[in-house]
């Protein structure tokens, strides 16, 4: 399950969101005010891993 980033138009807050399926990042809410009028922020993520041990660093713009 991918882990999406958003932004409320709003109110302006910034959260994440488990989505099961690409069709349902159009159903989203904000969880502070209720506005359905969020977009999805545009991110960047490299995960690597290795049997001694893993890391990951995130970056996200917008």
């Amino acid at each position: 399950m991918p882990i999406y980033e958003f932004k409320c138009q709003e109110c302006g807050e910034e959260f994440e969101k488990f989505v099961i399926s690409a069709s349902q990042v159009g159903q989203v809410k904000c969880p502070k005010c209720g506005s359905e009028k969020v977009v999805k922020k545009i991110s960047a993520c490299a995960i690597g891993g290795s049997d001694s041990g893993s890391s990951s660093a995130c970056t996200s713009f917008g």
